[in-house]
């Protein structure tokens, strides 16, 4: 089994599923995560989170900084993270989902971000971005903790056009990471 047979393709009952909050950070939560930050990587994704991987808690990973080139490895975790502000002029984004392999959604999310969540440590953090890809990836990995999914963001037609395209790039191969449709 590959790292990307790890991973849900949608559409599943899973990725629309409200997450439950993590009670106690322990070592299967730890486990969870570098179990995340492996599928991630080996993905090329910058954000990965749990019900992606079939497991049903508020826990994401992101590294957008990975994606830069020459980016080295920069992890986030938050374990039940919570946006407390989601503001700014509207943003529109090509979006991509390693759960949605080979398709892309034009996306409009609030340009500007504030999210607190808890680190393995224990600690409450917040993370604020602006007009970038760690606010696109907050708001992206965030939702699907609540069961919200990048193609919930369109409209009846757009949603059925792109789970066509869905269709079609399973059938074409794609797996998780590919994000022409062609499984290349």
């Amino acid at each position: 089994m590959s790292v990307a047979d790890d991973i849900i393709v949608g559409p599943d009952e899973r990725l629309e599923t409200q997450c439950a909050p993590i009670e106690t950070i322990n070592a299967e939560v730890e486990h969870l995560v570098q179990r995340m930050l492996k599928d991630m990587y080996a993905t090329d994704g910058v954000g990965l989170a749990a019900p992606q991987v079939g497991e049903l808690v508020q826990l994401v990973v992101i590294d957008v900084d990975y994606a830069e080139p020459g980016g080295k490895k920069n992890p986030y975790v938050l374990v039940n993270p919570v946006i407390v502000t989601a503001d700014g002029q509207p943003r529109t984004t090509s979006e991509g989902c390693l759960s949605f392999p080979g398709v892309s959604c034009e996306i409009a999310r609030p340009s500007h971000v504030v999210v607190r969540a808890t680190n393995l440590e224990g600690d409450l953090m917040q993370y604020e971005a602006k007009d970038n890809l760690l606010a696109v990836c907050l708001q992206h990995e965030i939702d699907h903790l609540h069961g919200i999914t990048m193609i919930d963001h369109l409209g009846p037609a757009e949603r059925v056009r792109v789970l066509g395209e869905l269709e079609a790039a399973l059938d074409a191969g794609a797996r998780p990471g590919d994000v022409d449709g062609t499984g290349a």
